[in-house]
């Protein structure tokens, strides 16, 4: 947990990117163009502040901020880097009150550098929290949500300019579905503002210290790569256990309804050798089973990374002869719970699974 303010420096955001990157779970998006974007900024001047939650006004006005769509799509269409600061201006004029801070939507992935450029534009701190603290396909998949924060209004902005607010919807599913559909007419990607709540909310339902968490491992994945030890060597104090290292053998994704959806199968080697790894995608690594027997499950995070540099590999760029190793982190308990389960376990993605934990780990899978 962050106990002070800081700035953020040119290095922490090298940092945070492939920390976040690694809290993607696969998904989130790149992380590599909004750094390069929130660098710019910090050369030319701007001064970004993370906020520690405890320093958060109860009343505080406060507008988390992401983006909405399938990280495949980010490869052939680049962001402007203005949609998520539009739709934040957007949702501030709707509330006619000014927001204090913004906050991070989506610790994981390319939409940990998302509210970075924002606070650059509009001179905000970004607070040190998210309600993920990972990366999730669905914009109803998080602890706000969870804890009865309301997910409209929302506000959502392409790259052309255009900007719709969603005033009210019936429930959440309802807002992530008109979202959904918004975004794919958008071109499949856009800026997501949501959702609006006070200081307090914040407080009680987000999982601190997202920002200083991303930045500790990507000190360590850093670090590493200059000892040349192996990832789960350099994250296992930060909580990483080693699942599976092996080659990708085959990868079936296919971009539909605006999500990633597939699955990678791995073939072991060294210790793994002679066992198989598959893991089901939705944007995120969502469940891996070793040898067609469940190991661990979602909300837990399942990261795939090269099995030499450490580099997380987004869901988008899995390709056949990537040699990887598979970590797994506890989520937060926050969303182990089981309110928690019902919007972001196994079943809410459709997959006729009991949760298996992260404890479960070392025994055997049932």
């Amino acid at each position: 947990m962050s106990k002070d303010r800081w700035i953020l420096t040119s290095e922490d955001v090298e940092h945070i990117a492939l920390g976040a990157g690694v809290l993607g779970t696969g998904g989130g998006g790149n992380p590599y163009l909004g750094k390069l974007m929130v660098q710019g900024a910090i050369r030319d001047g701007a001064k970004i502040e993370i906020l520690p939650p405890e320093e958060v006004g109860n009343d505080d006005l406060l507008i988390a901020v992401s983006g909405m769509g399938a990280p495949t799509v980010s490869i052939e269409k680049l962001s402007r880097g203005t949609e998520a600061t539009m739709a934040f201006r957007a949702l501030e004029s709707h509330l006619g009150e000014p927001a204090r801070a913004v906050v991070c939507g989506e610790i994981g992935g390319g939409n940990s550098m998302t509210p970075l450029e924002v606070a650059a534009r509009v001179g905000l701190p970004v607070v040190d929290a998210d309600p993920m603290g990972r990366a999730f396909p669905e914009l109803q998949m998080d602890t706000f949500n969870i804890g009865g924060v309301s997910t409209t209004p929302a506000a959502l902005a392409d790259e052309k300019g255009n900007v719709l607010i969603l005033a009210h919807t019936q429930d959440p599913l309802w807002t992530e579905r008109l979202g959904r559909v918004i975004t794919v007419s958008m071109g499949g990607s856009a800026g997501l503002a949501m959702p609006v709540l006070r200081g307090r909310q914040l407080k009680e339902a987000g999982i601190w210290g997202s920002y200083t968490l991303a930045r500790r491992i990507g000190r360590a994945v850093r670090q590493s790569q200059r000892d040349k030890i192996r990832p789960e060597a350099a994250l296992s104090p930060l909580g990483a256990r080693l699942l599976f290292r092996g080659k990708i053998s085959d990868i079936k994704r296919v971009t539909t309804g605006g999500f990633a959806r597939g699955e990678a199968i791995i073939q072991g080697f060294q210790n793994d050798a002679g066992s198989t790894m598959r893991v089901a995608i939705q944007n995120e690594n969502l469940v891996a089973w070793r040898d067609e027997q469940v190991l661990i499950t979602v909300p837990d995070l399942i990261c795939i990374l090269d099995d030499d540099s450490g580099e997380p590999i987004g869901t988008e760029v899995l390709r056949y002869g990537l040699r990887v190793c598979v970590l797994a982190f506890a989520a937060d308990p926050k969303l182990s719970t089981p309110a928690g389960l019902a919007v972001v376990g196994p079943r809410a993605f459709g997959y006729d699974l009991a949760y298996r934990p992260f404890s479960a780990l070392g025994r055997a899978s049932g």
